[in-house]
């Protein structure tokens, strides 16, 4: 398939399965998923008229991963290796690594061909998750593995004959065009279950699933207000954690319930116990980041993505044949990448950037443009945020393929091109980055998490830098008002869609202009949303001094020293855009 042409499928296949909404991030990663697994094909379960995931597999000796935690669920078998295939299948699950789950739940089936579970596992792992809808293929595997679950019921205990009648509802064959209903009647059988085993942990912990995969990524208002149902998972989860503290896919799941909240603090102590659970997932080790970015705790938000990084390569060399996970992998260098630009680490928010691209496979980057898109943008938000100009000159231009990337990168071009007081080439590449960005369709921001008005945030600040580095004050303040008004609205995302808060430019223009009363606000309004991030720090105790609050400088001041100790980059404003040399 040429580029074109699965550029074209991607789009094609995000419009088809279109059916959660009418706000953006219930696909902020549904489609691109959806599409590895369309494409990958890794199980031989979308292969045949009838799935059959035993057919041809062997054991291997190396099959059972270390450092798996020690979470269990016993089932109805006699044979051991079953049960610990089992096990690791479920946490894979947890863990949202279903490919590799589902490869162990066919080790599990052919240990013991009687025992339901197994089939209920697969079809539980071939279904939609948070991050990834279902493809026809696996929508087939998924019915037929659930009706083998049917076929051995008698097998099964009380509640083991719950989940599988619950999951039943999930699946039809043919597949349904309109899977919503299918969602719903497989939440509220779940509801039930839950309601017959209320001291089940794995039970709440589906439950709270089966809700959340009614409006994924959709949880909360753009103002952080919870939605329908919202409250119901949170009280489920929470339910959970009190019976089992250190369940791994409860603590994933409140993660992923609190982050857009107005109160992510509330899932520290999830987070804390995701820190090192299960040592062989780096996507688990990756998710207290989400929490550490929002309440603050940006060098912790680093160390956790460094290690996800570091077993991502101990498991690519056990299991080198991915398709979704390098998604999760490439997320972590992505996540990194943030912590370390809000935190003054230059060098390694540079190579977190880099290393997204060393580690993404040039079929993947083919075929998932439209997602990679935005992500791979890193390489610019960090020259920008470090004001490396002549290094954003010197880059070449992207992959025509990664639309989203090459008008970032003429954005980019124009902010550098206007800091070196060169405003011939600024218009020229804000001329290029307009016509870069309409030529964008709109099914592929989605995709990537984005909108139109993310695109809206760029033009404004491109505008707005050029218009300071003219020194022509008011209009630059009035371009970067209307773009940080926007950024404020733009939904949630980790990291957020604009790696560089608009308000570290405004409010050094405020500094620039002794307009101290303002940036004070400008600066605090940013640390609430961003909390200990140096560079707001910084600029507040430069508003502060301005307005004679001597101790509360000093106090900002401090902070910002503690936040920034182990940063390679120094201040004398909050953007570079306007240093002083």
């Amino acid at each position: 398939m040429g580029q074109k042409n699965g550029y074209d499928l991607i789009i094609q296949f995000f419009v088809r399965n279109l059916r959660y909404g009418k706000t953006v991030m219930s696909f902020r990663i549904f489609a691109l998923l959806g599409v590895v697994a369309l494409t990958s094909g890794l199980s031989i379960l979308r292969s045949t008229e009838q799935p059959t995931p035993i057919a041809g597999e062997t054991i291997e000796q190396d099959s059972m991963f270390e450092g798996m935690g020690k979470h269990t669920r016993k089932i109805s078998t006699n044979s051991e290796a079953t049960q610990a295939y089992f096990d690791q299948a479920l946490t894979w699950a947890f863990a949202f690594n279903h490919d590799e789950a589902i490869r162990s739940l066919m080790r599990a089936a052919k240990q013991d061909p009687s025992c339901p579970m197994t089939w209920w596992g697969i079809a539980y792992c071939e279904g939609p998750n948070y991050n990834s809808p279902i493809t026809p293929e696996r929508s087939k595997a998924a019915f037929y593995a659930i009706e083998n679950a049917k076929s051995r019921i008698k097998n099964a205990s009380n509640v083991e004959r719950a989940l599988i009648e619950a999951m039943a509802e999930r699946y039809t064959f043919p597949a349904a065009e309109d899977r919503k209903p299918l969602d719903q009647a497989y939440a509220a059988a779940m509801g039930e279950v839950w309601k017959a085993f209320p001291q089940d942990p794995d039970v709440g912990t589906l439950y709270a699933e089966s809700l959340m995969m009614l409006r994924p990524w959709e949880l909360y208002s753009t103002d952080g207000q919870p939605v329908e149902d919202t409250d119901k998972i949170v009280s489920t989860l929470e339910a959970v954690l009190s019976l089992q503290p250190d369940h791994p896919g409860a603590n994933h799941l409140y993660v992923h319930a609190m982050e857009p909240s107005l109160t992510p603090e509330k899932a520290l102590k999830a987070a804390h116990a995701l820190d090192n659970l299960i040592p062989a997932s780096g996507h688990l080790l990756h998710m207290p980041s989400h929490i550490y970015v929002r309440t603050g705790l940006w060098n912790e938000a680093i160390e956790q993505n460094v290690k996800a990084l570091d077993a991502d390569q101990k498991y690519l060399k056990l299991s080198p044949q991915q398709g979704m996970q390098y998604i999760y992998m490439i997320h972590n260098s992505h996540m990194l990448a943030y912590a370390a630009m809000m935190s003054g680490r230059e060098k390694e928010a540079m190579s977190a950037a880099r290393h997204m691209w060393e580690q993404t496979p040039n079929a993947i980057m083919t075929s998932m443009g439209p997602y990679f898109d935005r992500w791979m943008c890193s390489v610019y938000d960090v020259q920008k945020r470090f004001g490396r100009w002549d290094e954003i000159i010197a880059e070449p231009a992207p992959p025509e393929t990664l639309l989203v990337t090459t008008a970032i990168w003429r954005a980019h071009r124009a902010i550098a091109f206007a800091a070196k007081k060169d405003f011939a080439n600024a218009e020229i590449e804000y001329t290029k980055f307009r016509n870069a960005r309409a030529a964008i369709p709109l099914a592929v921001l989605e995709m990537g998490g984005m909108d139109d008005r993310f695109l809206e945030v760029s033009d404004l600040f491109i505008r707005g830098e050029i218009a300071l580095q003219k020194e022509r004050w008011t209009l630059a303040t009035e371009l970067l008002t209307d773009a940080a008004a926007i950024e404020s609205t733009l939904a949630y995302g980790e990291p957020p869609q604009w790696l560089q808060p608009i308000r570290h430019t405004l409010g050094a223009v405020y500094l620039a202009t002794n307009q101290y009363a303002k940036a004070e606000q400008c600066y605090r309004e940013d640390l609430e949303k961003w909390p200990n991030n140096g560079w707001s720090l910084f600029g507040l105790s430069k508003a502060l001094t301005g307005l004679g609050k001597k101790k509360a400088a000093q106090e900002a001041l401090a902070n910002y020293e503690k936040y920034w100790a182990k940063a390679d980059a120094s201040l004398t404003t909050s953007c570079k855009c306007l240093e002083i040399d």
